[in-house]
């Protein structure tokens, strides 16, 4: 049976083809959007809450979190509420979302925006900068070690940043020691059950690099504990997106993070 990644993956094959039939490479290199000056997430992390708020409208295990939501309030809501990042999903199949969701969201703020995509090919990473975003995921869970390697190359030539995301031990082996920002996704791919003790059980094995937790962080998560063994970077959608009102959602965490750090 196929699983949802594998169903992700085969549907990114086709819209990049289309997107390659739409826009040439040699047309795409031409967009004065890619002179832009990226915003540094990594320093981002670092010297702020650490907080990556994120904007999403569906996903594929929770279904509708809230599809008619307005990027352009949200998101500049979560710059006011403390974050010290924004995450926006580009994926229109599978999590609804809409095709000036990133563009609007980089009008609103003037923070690090990362572009939550499934990316199997450079044109993305092209793509990513024109859209606005400053950072990228690369998910190890669909690369190869050496498409990492050339993904993440590529993306630093342009000046964009990435968040290499891993979901096990096992992916660990695809890193090449050149990552910058580690993303440990605390969800199972194939069960979709989210357990914070992934962070906490692959930190030690990550080396002196940014580390961002992913998946599962709400006001109950046990900040301090991720925290003490080097987490620097909180991915949160869901538990900001459902509430009535995402970027107060958004302030509480980021206190909750702040006083977590004392």
């Amino acid at each position: 049976m196929i699983s949802i990644l594998e169903k992700i993956v085969k549907q990114k094959e086709k819209e990049v083809a289309g997107f390659k039939e739409l826009i040439s490479f040699k047309q795409l290199l031409k967009n004065n959007l890619l002179d832009r000056q990226p915003i540094s997430l990594e320093s981002a992390l670092k010297n702020g809450s650490g907080v990556i708020a994120e904007f999403k409208r569906a996903s594929p295990s929770k279904g509708i979190i809230r599809e008619n939501a307005d990027v352009m309030a949200i998101t500049s809501g979560y710059e006011q509420a403390g974050a010290s990042a924004i995450s926006v999903l580009t994926d229109e199949e599978f999590f609804k979302a809409k095709t000036n969701d990133l563009p609007q969201a980089r009008q609103s703020v003037n923070i690090p925006i990362l572009r939550k995509e499934f990316i199997i090919d450079e044109y993305q990473i092209f793509q990513a900068k024109i859209l606005g975003a400053d950072a990228i995921l690369l998910i190890a869970a669909i690369l190869t070690k050496e498409k990492i390697s050339k993904l993440l190359q590529q993306a630093h030539a342009l000046g964009l940043e990435a968040i290499i995301e891993v979901h096990n031990e096992l992916e660990l082996d695809k890193l090449s020691g050149n990552e910058r920002i580690i993303g440990v996704n605390n969800r199972n791919l194939d069960t979709f059950e989210v357990n914070i003790e992934t962070s906490l059980n692959l930190a030690s094995q990550l080396g002196s690099v940014v580390l961002v937790t992913e998946s599962g962080l709400n006001l109950d998560t046990d900040i301090s504990s991720l925290i003490k063994v080097g987490y620097k970077g909180f991915l949160v959608g869901e538990s900001f997106m459902k509430r009535e009102s995402p970027s107060d959602s958004c302030k509480e965490f980021v206190q909750l993070v702040n006083n977590s750090t004392i």
